[in-house]
């Protein structure tokens, strides 16, 4: 089968491997569609960073590894002792991989297993013709879920779990900072959870342009002014009750603080690399709260149901689709490149675009 491997740091390799061994609880899977994650893009650029060099803990992997873990597609075969999923079900999955038996995974949250591993980077994802995972990972895509939607449950899963680590309540004003995939996701899901008004901050135009169609009900340039001021305009002097800071940098962070009121919530969504400064006394005055979130756990059903229905709507973000042997050169090159014209690139390994 035809797949992109992970050797190194700009060295990811489009190539035949042996086709793909099926264990008594796995599933196989043939991709449909694939989506290009930031995290695929700093593995190419700046890797190894959660890729390693040395075998798993868990999966026994490590790199070349397939990356690729946004994906949608049919199941062909299943192993011996698999009994929830059947061949030619539509399906996408939830990536991650965990023990099953450490203090975390007994209470339910996988997401903090100590052993933690994810498919398309500590095991073999699907920017490939097919996959195979644990049938734990693998969930049914409603009817009306067509596949490039469904290549979206994941991040949609990541936006899920923010909303909910907000403990956003009927009514609530948000703010999104950065309307990246990430943050027009969440800004739809806040929406769709019961936010009275959603605000977006974001300075490329066109992702300025899509917050405005997907929902939100102002959006603002953040170099044309104050934004705390502007929001505190909007909001009888209170500001925002939560703020989703979907960058994770220190203007992003200093924007969620000047934006929010008293005792609000500011919820690290975005993966800050470098260290953030934090105005300790203003937080203390004000009784913010600041929460992160990683992943999912059990947000997966919200998802699909949200893709379903359409109270989130995906299309519109997919901003181009190529071919596996693009990959390279019109994938995650092309984002590096132009990062300011892309939402999302998905990635099909037959025919389809």
């Amino acid at each position: 089968m035809r797949a992109a491997v992970w050797y190194g740091r700009e060295d990811i390799r489009i190539m035949d491997l042996p086709e793909l061994v099926v264990g008594k609880d796995q599933v196989k899977i043939k991709v449909r569609w694939c989506g290009i994650c930031g995290s695929d893009v700093h593995e190419y650029r700046e890797g190894p960073m959660i890729i390693s060099k040395k075998p798993h803990p868990l999966t026994g992997k490590s790199s070349p590894i397939i990356l690729g873990h946004e994906f949608s597609g049919d199941v062909v075969e299943v192993g011996e002792d698999v009994k929830r999923i059947a061949v030619g079900n539509r399906v996408t999955i939830n990536c991650l991989i965990y023990c099953g038996e450490c203090l975390y995974c007994r209470l339910g949250e996988y997401n903090m297993c100590l052993k933690l591993a994810t498919v398309g980077l500590a095991w073999d994802g699907a920017f490939a013709e097919f996959a195979v995972v644990p049938e734990y990972t693998v969930l049914k895509i409603p009817d009306a879920v067509t596949y490039e939607m469904a290549s979206f449950a994941e991040p949609l899963a990541v936006a899920v779990r923010a909303v909910r680590r907000s403990r956003l309540k009927v009514g609530d004003t948000a703010v999104v900072i950065g309307a990246g995939p990430i943050g027009l996701l969440v800004l739809q899901a806040a929406k769709a959870a019961g936010a009275s008004r959603v605000f977006a901050i974001e300075p490329v135009p066109h992702r300025r342009e899509l917050a405005r169609r997907l929902g939100a009900n102002e959006v603002f340039d953040p170099v044309q002014g104050d934004m705390g001021k502007e929001i505190a305009e909007r909001t009888e002097g209170f500001r925002a009750n939560i703020a989703f800071e979907c960058v994770g940098n220190q203007s992003a962070f200093d924007t969620a603080v000047r934006v929010t009121g008293r005792r609000a919530m500011i919820v690290m969504v975005g993966m800050a690399l470098k260290s953030i400064e934090v105005p300790f006394f203003r937080l203390w005055g004000h009784e913010k709260e600041i929460t992160t979130c990683t992943g999912y756990v059990d947000e997966y059903p919200a998802a699909l149901a949200f893709l379903a229905d359409r109270r989130v709507q995906v299309e519109p973000m997919i901003t181009e689709k190529i071919g596996l042997e693009d990959f390279i050169e019109k994938g995650l090159k092309e984002m590096i490149r132009n990062p300011e014209r892309h939402i999302k690139i998905l990635v099909t390994p037959g025919r389809e675009k």
